[in-house]
């Protein structure tokens, strides 16, 4: 029904789904390395929205030498003297590469517009050069696929009060965080405006409803396989070879080397 909240996903449904997609991964993955294409997936949206988990479950079996991903820290001094869409540039994949944009260059319609960390000038030409700026990406042959993961308010604040509870997630939250919770309405707006001037046809925005992150990972990379006409690429033969007789080689004492002592034994 229309509006209503969808049940939250089985856990045995999601492994089930997500273990098939992404056995399908890695045939694209190895379709881009046989073909030589070259696909961008840029991840955006609030913070807390789910884009992390969802890249880690996109790159989990993937060939990091073929799929790799991009999650720059803050300009540099240098930097920030250059071309806005310089230090992104760097970072495009060559043949046979994948890229996941754990954010990017849309920073500067986002955290940047909304905090006040670049003019009023620097955003503007922004939102005219992005749509140019990506025209060249994908004329030139790139495979470009953009995702928003939208998430309510609600579904933050509890998990940005679950991250801070939790010692082995506490290292997600930054004080830039919480500070997006008092500029909600803010960001709301610059994601619209963003969205007006960055949904192209070339490259259109794709948003991921990401309240239930089970359902929000699998519907977003099943969208990606769907969107890309790649298909299986028959893998060379592969024959364990005889392992041959011994020479006379021993290995050298035990007490000559240093081991790692056996804390599993204390269990």
């Amino acid at each position: 029904m229309a509006g209503k909240k969808a049940a939250k996903l089985p856990r045995e449904a999601y492994e089930t789904e997500l273990l098939r997609l992404q056995t399908e991964l890695v045939k694209l993955q190895e379709w881009v390395r046989a073909e030589g294409a070259r696909l961008v997936i840029v991840f955006e949206g609030r913070d807390a929205a789910g884009k992390g988990g969802t890249i880690k479950r996109v790159a989990e079996h993937l060939n990091p030498r073929v799929a790799r991903i991009a999650a720059l820290p803050k300009p540099t001094d240098r930097q920030r003297t250059q071309w806005y869409f310089q230090r992104y540039v760097e970072h495009l994949p060559a043949a046979g590469e994948i890229v996941l944009f754990d954010r990017s260059w849309y920073n500067r319609a986002g955290v940047e517009r909304v905090m006040g960390f670049c003019t009023k000038e620097e955003y503007q030409l922004f939102l005219r050069q992005c749509p140019i700026f990506e025209r060249m990406l994908v004329e030139d042959g790139i495979l470009l696929r953009k995702y928003w993961f939208s998430v309510s308010d609600a579904v933050q604040q509890d998990r940005f009060r679950r991250r801070l509870e939790d010692p082995l997630r506490r290292w997600k939250l930054s004080p830039m965080d919480l500070e997006s919770i008092t500029h909600w309405e803010g960001y709301s707006r610059a994601k619209d405006e963003m969205l007006v001037h960055t949904d192209i046809s070339e490259a259109p925005w794709y948003v991921v409803e990401s309240d239930d992150k089970r359902r929000a990972r699998l519907n977003m990379i099943a969208h990606l396989l769907d969107s890309l006409a790649y298909h299986e690429v028959t893998p060379p033969v592969l024959e364990l070879p005889p392992r041959p007789p011994s020479t006379g080689y021993e290995r050298p004492p035990r007490d000559l080397q240093t081991y790692v002592p056996d804390h599993a034994a204390s269990l």
